[in-house]
């Protein structure tokens, strides 16, 4: 696209279906190579990717040719489906419906990358309920409790 110009970095935050504990540690950074690859194949930055047993977090430098829903379901498809090819779980691995997204400004970019990378100290004292629930709260987005993720009480 001739003379256009952006700046946009999303944070996407996705989920296991259940909510189950289903991405090891061993398979964590093949699958953080793997959705790079889609990321990148689609003309986006990924600026940082950390996966917790039950959730993932990508920090994308987006390019206006494709639309944050577009993309979150292109990694959460084409991922579920290499971890069903992997075999990493016992029956079928899907993300669960929906996913959140947040935008900030350049100057906020190397912190979000630092706290996606902190993800494991971060939920040794805060759970993803706690976590996801803030974000809405301090993006003042809003939301009814009957179409956010599953939580595991």
């Amino acid at each position: 696209m001739p003379n256009t110009y952006t700046q946009l970095y999303i944070q996407i935050v996705f989920v296991v279906r259940g909510r189950q504990n289903l991405i090891s540690k061993n398979n964590r950074e093949e699958l953080h190579r793997y959705i790079t690859g889609i990321v990148q194949n689609r003309g986006h930055k990924l600026l940082s990717i950390f996966c917790m047993p039950d959730h993932t977090h990508v920090l994308i430098g987006l390019k206006p040719n494709q639309s944050i829903s577009d993309l979150a379901r292109d990694i959460k498809a084409a991922s579920s489906g290499f971890i069903n090819e992997k075999k990493w779980v016992f029956g079928k691995f899907t993300w669960q419906e929906g996913y959140g997204a947040f935008s900030y400004s350049k100057s906020q970019v190397q912190n979000v990358a630092r706290y996606i990378q902190n993800q494991e100290e971060h939920h040794s004292k805060k759970s993803f309920k706690d976590e996801y629930l803030e974000f809405l709260k301090e993006f003042e987005i809003e939301y009814d409790e009957k179409y956010l993720f599953e939580w595991v009480l």
